[in-house]
């Protein structure tokens, strides 16, 4: 290889799930040691940039940077985030790309399909959250959604409760319920899917573990549904009436001062007075550290709500790269060969472009 030879990987989404990356043990895992670092001070995160194009619809592309010194390595999201696109195009409201650089010398080492990364992440936070939170013989499960992140939040909280043995799911539309009993009865097999046909109320009462993973913005959970015990990830926007944060016995965010200035329910009752700082019990990683108590007793309520640390993604992303590249996965991408000015026929090319 020349000198000046740059090389990364690529890897498609059908490379990283061919090499096992859809592990959400090992996602996880890799949550959970980056929360440590970031901690620690081990980790440099900025703000992320958005880009609305669309304020009505909140069309947009979000880009989001971390760096992890002990791993020398820096990555970045590039996100995009479209609602209308399900029901105006019948294609997905999300995809995103990954780019990991090594901070030696500065150079890429990957390029990745990052939606597969993106959702994961959703899924482990909430089961990390679940981890600490839920009880440990949960058995059932409710979902209001049937997305690609309730479909992930299946498999992530089984992974977590391996207790569960039953799964009950309402969306807007019957066909939505089937096709998520239909792919996900395979993937997790001893757990009993059903649909509950719309049926709100039919498909969370009696839960142990409730998930709502929906683009409404309306309070489709009430609180007479959830019983004494049970754990609540809460993924989406406003998806449940304020009694049901009021009723819990502890409230946890993946970071409260993020969520706060967003729109989720607990940032609409924090701006309507309805919620104030110290109703939260803190945040996951004052959990997972100790600082603060997980589930303390079997009755509790306990309430999760993450809007996304993006500094997770790049540790899962980085994780699925080493997993990916010692399979065997991907494909080379040659950079650059030389240097610009080392090009020999560079006054030919300089020329060719001014000639234009």
């Amino acid at each position: 290889m020349a000198r000046h030879e740059i090389h990364c990987h690529y890897f498609s989404q059908e490379d990283l799930l061919g090499a096992g990356c859809l592990d959400i043990t090992m996602a996880m895992h890799a949550a959970e040691n980056a929360i440590r670092a970031f901690e620690q001070g081990e980790v440099i995160f900025p703000d992320k940039i958005v880009q609305i194009f669309n304020d009505e619809t909140q069309e947009r592309i979000n880009c989001l940077p971390a760096t992890f010194r002990n791993e020398g390595i820096c990555g970045v999201k590039w996100v995009s985030v479209f609602p209308p696109n399900p029901m105006k195009h019948g294609i997905q409201n999300l995809s995103a790309v990954i780019i990991l650089s090594e901070i030696e010398h500065g150079f890429p080492i990957a390029f990745m399909e990052g939606t597969l990364c993106s959702n994961m992440r959703v899924g482990a936070m909430g089961a990390l959250a679940a981890k600490y939170l839920a009880r440990e013989d949960s058995e059932s499960i409710a979902f209001i959604g049937t997305g690609e992140q309730a479909k992930m939040h299946l498999i992530a909280m089984k992974a977590a409760l391996p207790s569960l043995t039953s799964c009950r799911v309402a969306a807007r539309h019957s066909a939505e319920e089937e096709q998520f009993v239909r792919q996900m009865s395979p993937i997790v097999p001893d757990v009993t899917i059903v649909g509950a046909n719309g049926d709100l109320e039919a498909a969370v009462s009696g839960a142990d573990v409730v998930v709502t993973a929906t683009s409404a913005q309306a309070p489709l959970l009430k609180a007479a549904w959830v019983k004494p015990g049970a754990f609540y990830s809460h993924v989406g926007g406003w998806e449940d009436e304020y009694e049901v944060a009021k009723q819990s016995d502890k409230i946890v965010c993946d970071d409260w001062e993020t969520v706060k200035h967003r729109t989720q329910t607990l940032s609409r009752m924090y701006r309507d007075g309805e919620l104030r700082d110290e109703d939260i019990h803190g945040n996951l990683a004052d959990v997972i550290l100790g600082k603060k108590s997980g589930r303390e007793r079997p009755d509790e309520r306990t309430y999760f709500n993450a809007v996304g640390l993006a500094y997770t993604d790049v540790a899962i992303a980085y994780a699925m790269y080493l997993r990916a590249k010692e399979a065997g996965m991907g494909q080379d991408l040659k950079i650059q060969h030389e240097m610009i000015f080392e090009h020999a026929h560079l006054k030919n090319w300089v020329r060719a472009g001014t000639d234009r």
